[in-house]
């Protein structure tokens, strides 16, 4: 065992149902998302976290709550783990940017890492904060500890990219994570080790890694 980071992603919100670009902007979970969130909390309670820590918008509070109201556990907010902030496109639709901004909506989509997004943030600077947020955590964690992280769906994957050494225009090889699935990270000794990514149930342990 080591130290171990769960990076979950909020519930669903009537933004993402509806299929427009969110960013920073800071929409509530719909009735749908809440219910993720209480099922996926009574599964993330199994693994007795340390510690609780989330994006500071209310999708990523409201959906930790329900894992803090079962663990008894203090949540702290960190605006690194926030979703990409994306300036004009926030609020549109795959279709509207596209519509919009063909060129940089196509280079966006290969993945590309200095993009502005909309204007606001490039992938490396959402990579860069979330690294730091997620190994700040972790060096609080005791041995063999464990943090639930509550993030979002773009800067989560960002996170892991980052934190396996994945070079970034290759981080769209990483898949997407589901609303209130997630994804966890173990440390090992040459950094860290992508163990369960895009999950709704708990990993079963690896005995045998090769063979």
């Amino acid at each position: 065992m080591s130290r171990r980071i769960v990076l979950w992603r909020h519930g669903r919100t009537e933004w993402n149902a509806a299929g427009r670009f969110q960013g920073q902007t800071d929409v509530d979970l719909d009735e749908l998302g809440r219910e993720q969130a209480r099922e996926a909390a009574a599964r993330l309670a199994a693994l007795a976290p340390d510690l609780l820590v989330s994006s500071d918008l209310r999708r990523a509070q409201d959906t930790i709550a329900a894992l803090a109201a079962l663990v008894g556990l203090d949540v702290e907010l960190d605006q690194r783990l926030r979703e990409t902030y994306a300036g004009d496109w926030q609020g549109l639709t795959s279709a509207e940017i596209s519509a919009n901004w063909p060129d940089e909506y196509k280079a966006w989509r290969g993945g590309d890492p200095l993009l502005r997004v909309g204007g606001g943030e490039t992938r490396q600077e959402v990579a860069e904060r979330m690294f730091a947020a997620v190994t700040d955590a972790a060096a609080r964690l005791p041995e063999n500890g464990l943090a639930v992280l509550t993030s979002h769906g773009g800067a989560a994957r960002l996170g892991i990219a980052a934190l396996i050494g994945m070079p970034l225009h290759r981080f769209t090889n990483v898949g997407g994570l589901s609303n209130c699935s997630w994804s966890m990270l173990r440390e090992g000794d040459d950094g860290w080790i992508l163990v369960e990514h895009n999950a709704g149930t708990l990993p079963t342990p690896v005995v045998i890694e090769e063979g």
